[in-house]
């Protein structure tokens, strides 16, 4: 009879807590390391205790103590990186917001940002974190990256855009490719007049896409850039943070903050951590990475590193004679550039590589425009 009574006024415990937070069901636990930031634990403690009113069971670890708050004691700053992983290892919280993490290779962050011109939320995919020694290869991995973070906090259907920096259409390449053969992949469209998923800094100001692909170095300083714009860099004061660290695999819910971080950013960073807890991150990762292996992920990425070994042995290739050339070719990779001038070199088509106001172009002449684009999208330069 006392279990009984102790479970339903537990039940109408939480039953009233939802009320109150607007969140209903078991409260995620999240452990935040407070000591490091450049701003003092008090920061750190006004997030967790905001954080906490909001219906997170949030686990504080530091010196300090606030209602509402679980304090964790430790004397500093390694011993409560040692802690954060204990509670992790053992189950005691469901994941942690922290100032740094040593994730595997494989494995990168998923930022979150407001944008300054809409305000929308825009996922920088990726902030931190290494998903590949190849830098094409983590792009790619990236967007998926993405699109489960998004996927988890409640986007349906998330838009992804690639951010225009080297690598951007080769990953533009191997995602349509993706699409292609199956996986689900809804391309965001730029603000810019000539639009396509490749994006400019406009897009970024804008938030046009839902996920913003990039390196995760682009990622860290866009990031950085869109939470502390209006305070100079000291002082992050919007948005989510760096995200969780997600790879193929990896089941450990780490989220990233800066020691730069401001109040508002880390009660972001654990209402994020929260939210993908109560969207189940872990299984939204494996029904996306099942599907996009099932479209042929790994088979597109071993074919992308066969042909980039391919085009650096290349023979060296006479140009054909000198023609004008007046029609411009967009689309394809700046390190790719030269390479494509010479296959079409290769079957007598004269260009002439160039840089256009959208990125790397290659000339040919009226009378070959469509044989050049046949060419290079045979050869993997265009889409």
């Amino acid at each position: 009879m006392a279990n009984i009574e102790k479970m339903i006024a537990s039940t109408f415990l939480e039953m009233a807590e939802g009320l109150e937070t607007g969140s209903f069901g078991k409260k995620p636990k999240i452990a935040l390391t407070g000591m490091g930031s450049e701003h003092g634990e008090e920061n750190s403690m006004e997030a967790a205790v905001a954080a906490a009113r909001e219906g997170i069971d949030v686990y504080y670890i530091g010196t300090l103590e606030a209602e509402g708050v679980t304090t964790v004691k430790v004397a500093d700053e390694d011993e409560g990186h040692k802690k954060m992983e204990e509670l992790l290892k053992n189950k005691e919280v469901d994941g942690a917001v922290t100032m740094h993490f040593p994730f595997p290779i494989g494995v990168s962050t998923v930022g979150r940002a407001i944008t300054p011109s809409k305000g929308r939320e825009m996922y920088v995919a990726t902030t931190t974190g290494t998903s590949s020694a190849d830098r094409i290869e983590g792009m790619i991995k990236n967007a998926i990256y993405g699109i489960i973070a998004a996927k988890t906090c409640g986007k349906a259907d998330p838009t992804v855009g690639i951010l225009n920096v080297d690598g951007a259409r080769q990953t533009e390449i191997a995602l349509k490719q993706l699409k292609e053969n199956g996986y689900d992949i809804n391309f965001a469209e730029s603000a810019r007049a000539d639009g396509g998923c490749v994006m400019r800094g406009n897009d970024v100001l804008q938030g046009s896409p839902d996920i913003m692909v990039c390196d995760s170095l682009s990622g860290n300083i866009l990031i950085k850039m869109l939470s502390s714009y209006t305070t100079g860099g000291s002082y992050e004061a919007s948005g989510y943070g760096y995200g969780p660290g997600i790879g193929e695999g990896y089941e450990q819910l780490v989220m990233i903050i800066s020691r730069a971080s401001g109040a508002p950013l880390i009660t972001g960073a654990i209402r994020y951590a929260a939210q993908l807890v109560r969207g189940k991150v872990f299984e939204v990762a494996k029904k996306e990475f099942d599907a996009a292996n099932k479209a042929g992920l790994k088979e597109i990425l071993a074919a992308r590193k066969a042909s980039e070994k391919t085009a650096g042995d290349s023979e060296e290739v006479a140009a054909p004679p000198k023609e004008p050339v007046t029609s411009q070719i967009a689309g394809i990779e700046i390190m790719d550039l030269e390479d494509g001038v010479k296959a079409l070199w290769k079957i007598g088509v004269y260009a002439e590589s160039g840089m256009g106001c959208t990125g790397p172009i290659i000339l040919v002449s009226d009378a070959n425009l469509a044989k050049a684009e046949e060419e290079l999208k045979k050869a993997g330069f265009i889409n």
